[in-house]
C-alpha cells in the first residue's frame, strides 16, 4: 500500500510553487536526500532556496543541483558548502524509469518539495516534467479565472 505524499510530511521545509505553472508534471517521486549534520541544521532554519534547481542522472544514480543551503550561523570549520551536488536515494527500479523517460525529447526531472517525514528524514519531492508553452500558460490561467468564476456564482 502506497503512502500519499500528505501522509508522509511532518513538515514543509519549501515548496516550487512556480513549477506547476512552468511544467506539466507526468510522474512524481519521493527521495531521500544524502545531507550533512549543518546541511539539516540549516534546514530546520529554513534557509534554503532552490530557484535553478534540477535533478540529473549519472551512473545509475540521481543527483540535484543548485541547491542553495546556506550555511549554518554556528558551524566551525565542518560547515558544509551551500551549492555542492546533493545524491537523491531512490530504488534501481524508480531510476531506471526516470532515465527511460529523460532520454525522451523535452523531459527534465525538477525538485516540487522539500520537506521534513514523519520519521524526521529530510525528503525531495521530484517531479518528472515537460516545459509549457506560452499558450498553454495562458489556457492554464483562463481555466483557474473560470472555475473561480464559477465557485463565486454557487455560493
Amino acid at each position: 500500500m502506497k503512502n500519499t505524499l500528505k501522509e508522509q510530511v511532518l513538515h514543509n521545509i519549501l515548496t516550487n510553487r512556480k513549477a506547476y505553472h512552468e511544467y506539466f508534471i507526468e510522474d512524481e517521486y519521493v527521495a531521500g536526500v544524502v545531507l550533512t549534520g549543518t546541511e539539516v541544521k540549516s534546514l530546520r532554519d529554513g534557509k534554503v532556496n532552490f530557484m535553478d534547481a534540477f535533478c540529473f542522472e549519472e551512473n545509475g544514480e540521481i543527483f540535484v543541483k543548485n541547491i542553495h543551503i546556506s550555511e549554518y550561523s554556528h558551524g566551525t570549520y565542518l560547515n558544509h558548502e551551500p551549492n555542492r551536488l546533493r545524491k537523491l536515494l531512490l530504488k534501481k527500479k524508480e531510476i531506471r524509469k526516470i532515465r527511460k523517460k529523460l532520454d525522451e525529447k523535452g523531459f527534465t526531472l525538477i525538485p516540487l518539495q522539500l520537506f521534513f517525514s514523519k520519521k524526521n528524514l529530510v525528503k525531495l519531492h521530484i517531479g518528472l516534467a515537460k516545459g509549457k508553452k506560452l499558450y498553454d500558460k495562458r489556457e492554464d490561467s483562463k481555466a483557474k479565472d473560470a472555475k473561480r468564476e464559477m465557485e463565486r456564482n454557487i455560493k
